[in-house]
């Protein structure tokens, strides 16, 4: 038996994801991270991951809010590793995520990595109006992300880059010695008057 490190398989199946899905090649992996955090709450109902970006609107590193009259600064800390400034984190909630379907996964972390902005600089993809994050219609965004699994599943290489997520959180445990996984704190947001 060996040990599986989920944050490692899931970033490899991003960098899978972004070299072969044209939707996704703006993405650099190398600027995600990939945490895995432990839910108490293991049924099906609750958020599966969230997707934190590492940057206000237009990849600004702070912006002006005006709270109660007061004008007041937000500003976000860099996170790096390696050197390198990261752009975004991801985080899966374990074993909520893992005790999903295959297909259901793939859309969660498709689902997340379409939020990332076409211009990949920290901040969200925006869609006009007031629910920028989805769209105008919930279903219209569910749609494309369906179409985007239909179309990686077909995709060489993706049965590889899937296999850890054909199994549950039981099954897992079963099958390695060990799973591990980084755990990350989202950075907070510094808040000053302006």
């Amino acid at each position: 038996m060996s040990v599986l490190n989920l944050t490692f398989e899931i970033k490899k199946l991003i960098f899978h994801i972004s070299s072969v899905h044209s939707a996704f090649s703006h993405i650099d992996p190398e600027k995600i991270l990939v945490s895995v955090n432990n839910v108490k709450n293991s049924n099906m109902h609750g958020t599966y991951a969230k997707i934190y970006p590492l940057r206000f609107k237009d990849g600004e590193k702070s912006t002006l809010f005006k709270r109660r009259g007061r004008l007041f600064k937000y500003s976000m800390p860099a996170v790096t590793v390696d050197e390198k400034e990261m752009l975004y984190i991801i985080c899966f909630m374990i074993p909520r995520f893992m005790n999903r379907p295959l297909r259901d996964k793939l859309i969660t972390i498709i689902h997340e990595l379409y939020h990332i902005s076409p211009d990949f600089n920290g901040d969200i993809r925006r869609f006009p109006g007031k629910n920028y994050a989805h769209g105008s219609s919930r279903d219209k965004y569910n749609k494309v992300i369906g179409d985007f699994v239909d179309e990686y599943m077909q995709m060489p290489g993706s049965a590889e880059h899937l296999h850890f997520l054909s199994v549950d959180m039981d099954e897992l445990r079963r099958n390695y010695k060990m799973i591990v996984g980084k755990k990350l704190s989202v950075p907070k947001v510094k808040i000053e008057k302006e």
